[in-house]
Order: structure tokens, then C-alpha cells, then sequence
């Protein structure tokens, strides 16, 4: 993972952020560039960190995977030039976040909910982890599998969250936590470690880097 992530960062960057759509909200025996084009205006996974939400406005790199959907062309989607499932969702990336570093991989079988996983999804989702056309109730014997997108993406979301995990390791006076030195942190590399984690938080900042990412993404 470490190594994965090494290859979306640059410009002294070197954290991503995991973000996910559990289950992707797609409506039942929907094709994959239909499903794509009906999220043109806003993309529908969520920031899988504790740190609140934010909306994704662009990123510097990303790679993205989506599975479960049903693959067939659309003959009236503005996607159904595309000659692959890959380029359907490429294209998708590169409309929503333009001039960044992006991968995509697009997988046909859903992830699997069956027990032991936990059922914790709507009571309006089909056995296939589907949004029905029309509300049905809820499905007998639970959702079976989900469609689902994951992604990691450097963006400058991450300038707000390592900033403010740095103001909040600041805000304690950690002289007075005697536990925390004695378990041999020194305060002079604690200090230091701020810095750099300031540092790097102000390489996530929009426009930061600009030529040299533009160089990296081509």
C-alpha cells in the first residue's frame, strides 16, 4: 500500500486520502456509462476519514476502482464512444477532475454481502445492492452483493485535514502529559515533527506545485 501511494504523490507530497461509495448508488438493470452520466454534476463517494466531510472539488492524482455494474453501452450516453469499461470511467474522471493523474479499473463482479456481513443498508435496496425504479419495500433475505468504488486521490482535501491534526497536537500543553515523554518522544523531535507535518500539509494547497504536477500528469 505504501508503494501504491508513493505513486500518486509528488511535489513533496507523500499521504492520500480513501474514499468510497458503499454501495454505488446506480438504479437496477442500469448500464455503466447511464449510471456514470447520472453522477455528472457531483461524484457520490464519501471521505472514509473521521475528519468532516468536504466536497471533492479536484485533485492532483487518483486511482479509482468500480465494480458491480452492469457493463453494456448506452445508446444515447455521451460515453458510449468509449471502446472499454476502463475508458467509459476514464473519461468520467477526466470530465469531473480535469488535468489530473488518473487510473481506473473496472471489475464486473460486485462485492459480496452475504453473511457474515454486516446488513446495515437501506431497506430500498434490491438483493444486488440495486436502487429499484420504483420503491419495493424492503428485499427478502438482505442484500446479497454491492456495487462498489473505491478510491485513493491526493487532493488538496488533505491540506484541511493535516492542518488541523497539526493545530490539534499543538493545542495540548504535552509538557504537562509526563506519560508521553517517558514512553521516549523527546519535545524537540515532537516540535519538529509538527513542522514537517505543517510542511506537508502546505503541499496539499491548491495551485501548490502547479508546473510540476502539470509535468507529472502528462
Amino acid at each position: 500500500m505504501m508503494h501504491f501511494a508513493d505513486s500518486l504523490t509528488f511535489s513533496g507530497r507523500k499521504v492520500v486520502a480513501a474514499w468510497a461509495a458503499l454501495p454505488f448508488p446506480a438504479l437496477s438493470g442500469s448500464s455503466l456509462p447511464d449510471t456514470l452520466s447520472a453522477h455528472q454534476q457531483d461524484v457520490p463517494w464519501k471521505l472514509l476519514s473521521s475528519w468532516r466531510e468536504q466536497k471533492v472539488s479536484c485533485c492532483f492524482a487518483q486511482s479509482v476502482v468500480l465494480r458491480g455494474i452492469c457493463q453494456e453501452k448506452a445508446t444515447r450516453s455521451p460515453l458510449h464512444s468509449c471502446e472499454s469499461p476502463e475508458q467509459m470511467l476514464q473519461q468520467f474522471l477526466h470530465t469531473q477532475f480535469p488535468g489530473a493523474f488518473s487510473t481506473s479499473h473496472v471489475l464486473q463482479q460486485p462485492c459480496d454481502t452475504r453473511p457474515p456481513f454486516p446488513q446495515f443498508f437501506s431497506p430500498l435496496l434490491t438483493r444486488r445492492g440495486f436502487l429499484p425504479d420504483k420503491a419495493q419495500g424492503s428485499s427478502s433475505g438482505g442484500v446479497q452483493s454491492i456495487p462498489v468504488l473505491a478510491a485513493l486521490q491526493s487532493s488538496p482535501v488533505l491540506h484541511s485535514l493535516l492542518s488541523g491534526l497539526c493545530r490539534e497536537l499543538r493545542a495540548p500543553h504535552v509538557r504537562r502529559w509526563s506519560s508521553f515523554f517517558a514512553a521516549g518522544v523527546e519535545h524537540d523531535d515532537f516540535q519538529e515533527a509538527l513542522e514537517e507535518l505543517k510542511t506537508l500539509s502546505q503541499c496539499y494547497e491548491a495551485g501548490f506545485g502547479a508546473s510540476e504536477d502539470e509535468g507529472d500528469s502528462d
